[in-house]
């Protein structure tokens, strides 16, 4: 600690163009918004809600003040020396009226510490002992650098860590220990994949049918608040994703969309991770401001943050500093200030606040100063903070602990969890046979606007079944076709096969879209698959007749129309199947080298061994024949169709003899003689398409599961204590 100190009263000694907030801070560095009701003073570390006010009247009034009808507390004395540095707040985009008014609730965290077992170098405690709340009404903000643990705390307090973490501590909602149902919060991840060939307003409409039960006509009003609440009014009928003639929505309004999805449940928690990722200054100001606005409604608002302006650090109510792990401040914005400034480390002026901050507590910056060490500025030094920033660390987490700050957070903590408030009530969802129906039709809509999905393959289908059957045209009904007629549905039924493999990038972005919306519980891996698997049969029947009617008449099979329905209808369980396989590689993967690379080694091997570079009486081993030969649907495919084909038919051997169509395979190709072989054929293929849906199943299940966290085990349930 001498150490410590003596390094820190260097800093007061070198800092002299620097001073407290109170005295440096200009007005106009500021666009900082009050609480209504108390213009004329900070926030007070004192306000709390009553329970039975949580439906308080809320309105936002056009004349740049903010006004809710909620009593008025006293002011925290650690904030009185800084009424002087603020400003009324600033007009509201759209100045309207808030339409709906949103029961907030409060949220608490007493001595929180997650464990990550490898997460950290030097300890697996990645937040450690954390306390803090967050107020209906208000924002709180969970600030650090790189790795501080700010994603693992925002998800601690959601209940949605990772089945690898181990929590201890306590949540309170409401005063009572963590109850959060379903509709009850909403959470933003820090990327949520968004469906680009719909427009804003269909993207949220279907969004708000899969969530929320009841008609289909009743989200329309839910949609367009979501719609106007995050200012999106102007783009709600552009396309998310645009077009080859129209560039899509930039990268601020994707971020509100996102964050609009989850306001159609009209949440009294949002939890937000990191809402201005990869924003610009001005697009980062605007997201803040309307969710400032947004927070008017009554909305608790939570999200974590990197690092901001000084206009948009003037809007948040409270900040949670953290730097690896451990907790260097709670508290209202303005009073970090003043706690930085005690610890002497006030920030210099024409700084950002929030730079000042990470550049105190960042030990990535001890490797620039090192870097630069011969670099000088205009005040003779490289960097603002004289010292090392594991002293600044240690210096701020010590000063915070002994603080004014610390114990009316522990006192206010006290407070909220005294007694118990309302418990939150689910809001219903939705059936799994409207959001089967809603995927399909969802699905069909997608389908057909994207070209890439099936309007390329089916292009590419036509110009490869044209190159084989132009390849193998004119074979005529001889004896001597039988074996390049067998090539030739060989190669039609393997290549076309291999060829489905250039939609494995549409499948994986459907997987993420099904991961993103599962993990928020809007969908579910039954409703899933059933949706995805209704929404493509119509483009893979289309697919299979095109490409079977090039193919049948270029290769001259038998003219007859009850063959013709057969061959279609066995290429179609062909593509069925396939379509399967490559739903369980990617749902397994979820990459798209290793699944390509992974679709291509099975198919080269399940052509190998589906007996036509030798028939499979002969294949060898246990391995060849069983299971490889067994699972090959090729082998089935290419079975059926030669059935279809052959048996009935018989080849004249000079004026006398003659052989039938079996036995002028027997030497190409194992066939059955039944007459309905062909059909035990066709019911394999169904069946396996059933087995790799199934498998699909079980894999999204668990497996696509392992990175989503464990909010339905949380809710509910007393948290776990040290």
């Amino acid at each position: 600690m001498e150490e410590i100190q003596s390094q820190s009263d260097h800093y007061r000694s070198s800092s002299s163009s620097a001073s407290s907030p109170a005295s440096r801070v200009p007005a106009f560095n500021f666009f900082y918004l009050r609480k209504p009701g108390s213009l004329g003073q900070p926030i007070s570390f004192e306000d709390s809600p009553e329970w039975e006010d949580t439906d308080a009247d809320v309105r936002v009034e056009e004349g740049g003040g903010d006004s809710i009808n909620a009593a008025t507390t006293s002011v925290s004395p650690s904030l009185s020396k800084l009424n002087s540095g603020s400003l009324p707040s600033p007009h509201l985009p759209e100045g309207a009226a808030v339409a709906r008014k949103i029961a907030g609730a409060s949220v608490a965290w007493k001595d929180l510490t997650v464990t990550i077992e490898g997460k950290r170098k030097y300890s697996d405690n990645v937040v450690k002992g954390s306390n803090g709340y967050a107020l209906p009404g208000t924002m709180t903000v969970i600030m650090g650098p790189a790795k501080s643990g700010k994603s693992t705390l925002l998800r601690a307090i959601a209940g949605r860590l990772p089945p690898a973490a181990k929590m201890y501590g306590e949540i309170f909602v409401n005063g009572a220990r963590m109850h959060m149902p379903y509709g009850s919060y909403g959470f933003v991840d820090l990327e949520t994949t968004l469906i680009g060939s719909l427009t804003v307003r269909e993207y949220l409409y279907y969004s708000a049918v899969l969530q929320l039960p009841g008609f289909f006509s009743q989200k329309n009003s839910v949609v367009e608040e979501a719609i106007h609440a995050m200012s999106l009014g102007d783009f709600a009928n552009k396309l998310i994703g645009g077009h080859c003639f129209m560039k899509g929505l930039p990268s601020g309004e994707r971020r509100r969309v996102a964050i609009a999805r989850e306001l159609v449940m009209r949440p009294h928690i949002l939890f937000i991770d990191e809402p201005l990722y990869h924003l610009d200054s001005v697009s980062a100001l605007l997201m803040m401001v309307t969710l400032k606005k947004l927070t008017s409604t009554g909305c608790t608002l939570i999200f974590t943050l990197n690092q901001s302006s000084t206009e948009v650090f003037g809007l948040f109510d409270r900040i949670c500093l953290l730097s690896n792990g451990n907790t260097l401040f709670f508290g209202e914005t303005l009073a970090c200030l003043q706690h930085f400034s005690n610890a002497g480390f006030p920030c210099p002026i024409m700084q950002s606040p929030s730079d000042h901050f990470l550049r105190a507590i960042n030990t990535d910056f001890d490797r620039i100063i090192a870097m630069c060490k011969n670099w000088q500025d205009d005040n003779g030094d490289f960097s603002a903070v004289n010292m090392d920033t594991a002293v600044a660390i240690c210096t701020l987490e010590a000063t915070y602990k002994s603080s004014a700050d610390a114990a009316a957070v522990e006192t206010m903590i006290l407070r909220l969890t005294e007694k118990e408030g309302p418990l939150l009530k689910s809001k219903g969802k939705a059936s799994n046979a409207t959001r089967i129906a809603v995927l399909t039709w969802r699905s069909l809509l997608i389908m057909s606007r994207e070209f890439k999905y099936y309007w390329l393959r089916l292009i590419l289908y036509m110009l490869l079944t044209l190159c084989i059957g132009t390849i193998f045209s004119g074979l005529g009904h001889s004896l001597s076709s039988v074996v390049t007629r067998v090539a030739a549905i060989f190669v039609f039924v393997s290549f076309t096969s291999l060829l489905s493999i250039a939609g494995v990038p549409v499948l994986m972005k459907e997987i993420k879209i099904y991961a993103s919306e599962e993990s928020n519980q809007h969908s579910g891996a039954l409703a899933f698959l059933f949706g995805q698997l209704l929404s493509s049969i119509p483009f893979l029947f289309l697919i299979s007749i095109s490409s079977s009617l090039v193919f049948y008449f270029l290769i001259g099979l038998r003219d007859e129309f009850s063959l013709l329905m057969y061959f279609v209808l066995n290429f179609f369980m062909c593509l069925l199947v396939n379509e399967g396989l490559m739903l369980a590689v990617v749902s397994l993967w979820k990459n798209i080298f290793q699944s390509v690379l992974t679709l291509v080694t099975i198919h080269v091997v399940l052509m190998l061994a589906a007996g036509y570079f030798r028939i499979r009486s002969k294949l060898p081993g246990p391995v060849w024949t069983h299971p490889l030969s067994d699972i090959a649907f090729h082998t089935y495919s290419i079975q059926g169709l030669l059935e279809n084909e052959y048996l009935g038919v018989n080849f004249a051997i000079g004026q006398v003899r003659s052989i039938s169509g079996f036995q002028a395979l027997h030497s190409a190709y194992d066939i059955s003689p039944r007459s309905n072989a062909k059909w035990e054929n066709v019911l394999v293929l169904f069946l396996m398409a059933v087995g790799y849906r199934i498998l699909v199943f079980v894999l999204l299940h668990f497996y696509a599961r392992k990175n989503v966290s464990l909010h339905r085990l949380f809710r509910g349930k007393h948290n776990s204590t040290a």
